[in-house]
């Protein structure tokens, strides 16, 4: 086997093991969709009417109740990194020669199907209760691409968090704060109808930028600058997390 395919294979053998692991226990998928759903019907059914956004309000929310549906999905696959380093399964994988690579990798991609199913959930139930778009496909696609885009760079970021963690019990706590993120953000109301401080703050963090690309991809109203910004937040975070955690693996494993 070549040097090329070779870790490509043990990539889609971890791939394989993450995905039997989850369909053991698919309350973990089931969790990641119904917890952005329930937020999305309490907030256009409850205090939807309370918050003067300009448009239906359903348009307006649904953007970031997907950044939820991607954040809702962290919490399991730190466990299962923490898992992975502290139960000894990376020893047996150390002696089989598996590429220390594909683990990683078989958590990120595990995780973005994962965060594809819940979103496809949550965008459902939107046109359900009263969602239109009038995206164009290539807008469409563009939506996509950022939301794999997110998916990728939060996968990462959650395995270096995971692996960095001393326990599985407190892996899952270290995604609370990407959970936190977007209600400080415009997901529910816009950045400058808050106080001043919280809209500083939502104005300027990552998760911001990626609802508002969002946001004018799905109305068809696109904004570049947004969505420039949102693929420049995801590069730098996809990047710390890649490193941070082959770093953390070559020394705890």
């Amino acid at each position: 086997m070549s040097t090329l395919s070779a870790p490509l294979a043990d990539a889609s053998i971890m791939l394989r093991r993450n995905f039997k692991h989850t369909a053991r226990t698919p309350v973990t998928i089931f969790n990641a969709a119904l917890m952005p759903i329930m937020m999305l019907l309490i907030f256009v059914y409850v205090f939807g009417n309370a918050f003067n956004v300009g448009e239906k309000y359903i348009n307006y929310a649904l953007p970031g109740m997907i950044l939820l549906a991607i954040s809702y999905g962290l919490s399991s696959t730190a466990v299962s990194v923490n898992s992975d380093m502290t139960k000894g399964i990376i020893n047996r994988f150390k002696v089989m020669d598996v590429s220390r690579g594909a683990v990683l990798t078989g958590h990120v991609v595990a995780t973005m199907l994962t965060i594809a199913i819940s979103t496809a959930a949550v965008i459902g139930v939107g046109f359900a209760l009263g969602f239109r778009s009038a995206a164009s496909p290539l807008e469409w696609l563009g939506a996509i691409g950022v939301i794999a885009a997110t998916a990728f760079a939060t996968a990462w970021l959650t395995v270096a968090l995971g692996m960095a963690a001393k326990t599985p019990e407190s892996a899952g706590m270290t995604t609370v704060p990407l959970i936190m993120l977007p209600f400080v953000s415009s997901a529910v109301v816009p950045a400058h109808q808050m106080g001043q401080g919280i809209r500083q703050f939502a104005e300027y963090q990552p998760f911001t930028p990626i609802i508002e690309s969002l946001r004018g991809l799905l109305t068809g109203n696109p904004s570049g600058g947004y969505t420039a910004a949102a693929l420049a937040w995801c590069a730098g975070i996809a990047l710390v997390g890649y490193l941070w955690s082959r770093a953390t693996f070559s020394r705890r494993a």
